[in-house]
């Protein structure tokens, strides 16, 4: 493994990259970009080369084809088994496959997959180049917004094909039917109905066309395991086609496949308007330039060339996963009724869309990530999704948790999108209907809105206990109305001690918006549901707890085990989940010394085993351990896991207890054992989760977090300690004031971890926090670093950071 490891560095350039000067100035971003990092252990929308930022279009090898989980593209996978455009959250689509040489296509992939080898393969952002060994081709790809471009170089054979398979299941879902019409011989239309699945519970229609730069010579397909000519179209189930062709030695053949999920015809206008031309090696040059001008929003300076090579790795992350779903003109198709229907997005002056419409996971979790990352770098893109979730408002009649191909799919608890739209208002951007906007959110706090629903639950309104939480301020588990987890009929993550964290700070976030649009009644009932955290804690164990319907605790109390009340966590990682209230739950424990002593404590057992609760591929471990499974014992578990959501602030509370120098030391820990290395074996330590835990990385990193996820009236961010010497942030003056703001340490490196002292524009500054209105117009905050901690600096009780107690 070693060997291999050095091999891998060695490929990339990182083999003896000590210094932190050499050449660092020629360096651009998108070439740090290392797409291969933890890709043995890929989930289907986790992989990314060829595609553009959110793009529609996510064209890379397939490895695995079957299932949400453990598929897609897999490093220690030796086999390729095609080449699909669309990883999504599910979604997939318009799997293809070059072969040379007489093949049996009738028994699929299995029949025509060709072994590959790293050695010979090219990833970059934006690229991928692999050689299928079994057939001696060269396979190149690229991608625009909504169109894939291969260019492939195949041996002298008088039999060469391109497979379009539309029989295979693909990811998350199956491949219902398919339809393939001959339109000449350079030229095929047709769809893929990718089948509903448990999470998405609508099918999906997936239209393509697909060009070729020469022509072939014929069409052909198997259908059930009979093959025929096609010479006008084919259609049904069981559709595996190809076109064949003659080729001389070293001979290039080209193919656009544009895709859309309205119609052929929409699919040929985004081929068209986004690829006229066939000069693939512009396209890839306008990928790497188009990537290179966001991630270039944020410069770093020092480091060693692994730290920036997965510094720019998680931020490429971090605008990946979530997937544009509307065409070039702006027409998308909506799935939030009984039928499907074809809209429209308004148009500017222009005739241009007004924005893009987005599939993607829950945000669950992105109030510690996303809210801060693209609010404060990349507003516009917040703006985009923020309009997006209205028009599917308007469209189904709510804002969606998982919107996926214009399906609702309910993923995951709570009404997670409302901090991410209160934090956008917050820092400023608010070219959305904020009316719409708070009629969207407060309906989803409410019966009948999202609240009302666990994952998945996608006919009724009952599994999210929310009329318990109004009445009781708990969500008592089990739920009275359920027999979960026996049955699953009210959806999953039916975990009341879990949700019932979940609404209270949710209700915080949808209060302070209530309160800056002037709707008091609305700010007093929101704050009073905010408090219900208060209901779980038992003072005599010194935990959060899990109660019964008759308001009883749940007995016997075992603080690790996973689920069983808690939403993919535990007793003692979901304990410091009040964000919007950590002065409350620092008196709850005790004060601050006990508060300081039982995290301290948390982290130290949790760093044994990494900050993490599983390794890759157990999924059932993914927060916590699960004793009736055989899992760890109690005093093996570590109580803090950053393989997933539910821990992601934990180091970060100490800023609020009057020990910012342990938020210091084990944030460093936490990006060390966890968010450290360029492995194609390890990387996120569970799941990336489209960008989450990318992003995490990334603030972890600049060493900036925001507890309330920027919901507070006025933002603010809190401070822990950067890895690199500097960080240049260059913000949007569409949006922002200033032009660039600047995190600056002296003295750094990996010994000299903690904080001495700052200044905020050459002005003394003594406190772990900021406001974001004092970044955003623009300046430098200076961090002189050090061996020791300063225990004095930003620990008084009026330098902590604002929580709902205090104010």
């Amino acid at each position: 493994m070693k060997a291999i490891f050095f091999l891998f560095l060695l490929s990339l350039g990182l083999y003896n990259c000590e210094s932190t000067k050499t050449n660092q100035s020629s360096e651009m971003p998108v070439d740090l970009v290392n797409p291969l990092v933890d890709a043995a252990n890929s989930r289907w929308f986790f992989f990314n080369s060829a595609t553009r930022p959110f793009g529609m279009v996510n064209l890379s090898p397939d490895n695995i084809l079957k299932g949400a989980w453990g598929s897609g593209y897999r490093y220690n996978t030796d086999t390729i088994r095609a080449f699909s455009h669309i990883h999504g959250w599910q979604l997939s689509g318009i799997p293809v496959m070059p072969i040379s040489g007489d093949f049996n296509g009738s028994i699929g992939p299995e029949g025509y997959k060709s072994k590959f080898d790293h050695d010979k393969e090219v990833v970059k952002a934006g690229y991928h180049k692999v050689e299928l060994e079994k057939y001696g081709i060269k396979v190149e790809l690229t991608s625009t917004k909504r169109v894939g471009f291969h260019r492939y170089t195949f041996p002298k054979s008088n039999q060469n094909h391109i497979v379009i398979d539309l029989a295979i299941e693909l990811g998350p879902s199956d491949t219902e039917s398919g339809f393939i019409k001959l339109i000449n011989d350079k030229e095929l239309e047709g769809y893929a109905v990718m089948a509903a699945t448990r999470r998405r519970p609508k099918p999906v229609e997936v239209y393509f066309v697909i060009q070729f730069d020469k022509p072939f010579s014929s069409l052909k397909a198997w259908q059930d395991g009979i093959e025929k000519e096609v010479y006008d179209s084919i259609k049904g189930h069981g559709i595996r086609s190809y076109v064949s062709f003659e080729s001389l030695d070293r001979e290039v053949r080209q193919m656009k496949v544009g895709i859309s999920y309205v119609s052929s015809e929409q699919a040929r206008k985004n081929l068209s308007q986004e690829l006229p031309s066939w000069d693939f090696d512009s396209i890839v040059d306008e990928s790497r330039n188009e990537w290179n001008g966001l991630l270039s929003k944020i410069e770093v300076k020092g480091g060693d060339k692994v730290e920036r090579v997965r510094f720019y790795t998680d931020l490429w992350h971090a605008l990946q996963g979530r997937r544009i779903i509307s065409d070039v003109d702006g027409k998308y198709c909506d799935r939030t009724g009984d039928s499907k229907k074809i809209k429209q997005i308004p148009l500017d002056s222009n005739n241009k869309p007004l924005f893009n419409h987005y599939n993607s996971d829950s945000f669950w979790g992105a109030q510690w990530t996303l809210n801060t990352l693209w609010h404060l770098v990349y507003p516009k893109i917040s703006e985009e999704f923020v309009q997006s979730m209205l028009l599917m408002y308007q469209d189904g009649g709510l804002i969606p948790r998982g919107p996926s191909g214009g399906n609702y799919t309910y993923v995951m608890t709570g009404a997670t999108t409302t901090p991410f739209i209160t934090s956008a208002y917050m820092k400023g951007i608010r070219n959305f209907d904020i009316n719409l906007a708070y009629e969207g959110m407060r309906k989803n706090h409410f019966p009948g809105g999202l609240m009302s629903k666990a994952g998945y639950e996608h006919n009724t309104f009952v599994g999210g206990g929310l009329e318990h939480y109004i009445e009781r301020g708990y969500i008592p588990y089990p739920l009275p109305e359920s027999n979960y987890p026996k049955d699953k009929i009210y959806g999953s993550h039916q975990d009341g001690a879990g949700q019932t964290l979940e609404y209270a700070y949710q209700d915080w976030a949808l209060a302070q918006m209530a309160k800056s649009l002037n709707k008091d009644d609305d700010y007093k009932l929101f704050m009073q549901r905010s408090n219900n955290y208060k209901n779980l804690y038992d003072s005599k164990i010194g935990w959060m707890r899990v109660r019964s319907q008759d308001g009883s605790w749940v007995e016997p109390f075992d603080g690790l085990i996973y689920d069983h009340g808690w939403v993919e966590a535990n007793a003692v990682q979901s304990t410091w989940f009040v964000p919007h209230d950590v002065e409350g739950l620092i008196k709850m424990i005790g004060g601050r010394k006990k508060f300081i002593d039982k995290l301290n404590n948390s982290f130290e057992i949790s760093s044994k085993y990494d900050f993490k609760s599983s390794e890759h591929g157990d999924r059932s471990g993914i927060s916590g351990n699960d004793l009736q499974q055989g899992g760890k014992s109690e005093k093996e578990e570590p109580y803090i896991n950053y393989g997933n959501q539910p821990s992601m602030q934990v180091a970060y509370l100490f800023n609020y207890a009057g020990a910012p120098w342990l938020t210091q030391y084990w944030a460093r820990e936490v990006i060390e054992k966890v968010y450290s290395g360029v492995s194609p074996d390890y990387g996120y330590s569970g799941d990336e989760d489209q960008g989450l835990m990318g992003a995490l990385s990334v603030l972890m990193k600049m060493g900036i977090f925001s507890m309330r996820g920027g919901c507070d009236i006025e933002p603010v961010y809190e401070i822990s300690s950067p890895i690199f010497d500097e960080i240049k942030i260059h913000l949007d003056e569409n949006y922002y004031p200033g032009n660039t703001f600047v995190i600056k340490t002296n003295n750094n490196s990996k010994e000299n971890k903690y904080i001495q002292s700052a200044s905020f524009n050459d002005k003394d500054f003594s406190k772990p926090w900021f406001y974001h209105k004092a970044l955003v117009e623009g300046g430098t905050l200076t961090l002189e670093m050090g061996a020791e901690p300063n225990k004095k600096w930003g620990s008084a009780y009026e330098d902590a950071p604002p929580s709902m107690s205090k104010e």
